[in-house]
């Protein structure tokens, strides 16, 4: 199962958690989060993926972080349309595109998406769009639709890695590539716990 790591802020953090090889680095190009980026990116291991988030930016301002980063993904937090998502995919990146839910979901949202993304995220719907620090109900996921792999995100932290191996062992979660966290490995936001993440990796 791979791991992607969000909200990464700070340099020496940013350093210190690479060191643990998870697949993805998050980092949020949002102004309005507490996690915004707006630092210099330090030398990571071409092995892990750095993803920039959006929420409902302008394409030149995505693009542009994409090649001054040098992204290898970006994650799509807003109501970005299909055509904004093809559009992406000519700058040679992985898009995945979120979709937020609370007590049910309907699947349909996710057909204009299936040939224009090469992910979807299930995150939990709250004020915040995403780093709301709480879990949906997996069991949502067994309805899931499409063959697409996605990233399981929504408050995961220690505290859930029994009910993660319970998930992965489900049928819902049969095309779940990847677990997201953030917000319950933080000393404060954007400041990621070394040790918690790393027992949170060994027990995937």
């Amino acid at each position: 199962m791979k791991l992607k790591v969000c909200g990464m802020k700070y340099q020496d953090n940013i350093i210190e958690v690479a060191t643990l090889q998870p697949d993805y680095l998050g980092f949020i190009f949002h102004e309005k989060s507490v996690r915004y980026f707006q630092d210099n990116l330090p030398e990571i291991p071409r092995t892990i993926k750095k993803v920039g988030v959006f929420v409902d930016a302008e394409l030149q301002e995505v693009i542009k972080a994409i090649k001054k980063f040098k992204l290898n993904a970006v994650q799509l937090h807003g109501a970005e349309s299909p055509e904004f998502c093809k559009t992406l995919k000519s700058q040679n990146i992985e898009i995945i595109k979120v979709f937020s839910i609370k007590d049910q979901f309907n699947f349909d949202d996710l057909n204009p998406y299936e040939l224009m993304c090469d992910f979807y995220l299930f995150d939990t719907k709250g004020k915040l769009p995403g780093g709301n620090g709480y879990t949906f109900d997996w069991n949502i996921l067994k309805d899931y639709p499409s063959t697409k792999p996605y990233f399981l995100s929504g408050g995961i932290g220690l505290e859930e890695s029994k009910n993660i191996k319970s998930f992965l062992k489900s049928r819902a979660s049969k095309y779940c590539y990847a677990i997201d966290v953030n917000s319950k490995f933080e000393t404060e936001p954007g400041l990621k716990n070394i040790k918690k993440l790393k027992e949170f990796k060994s027990q995937l």
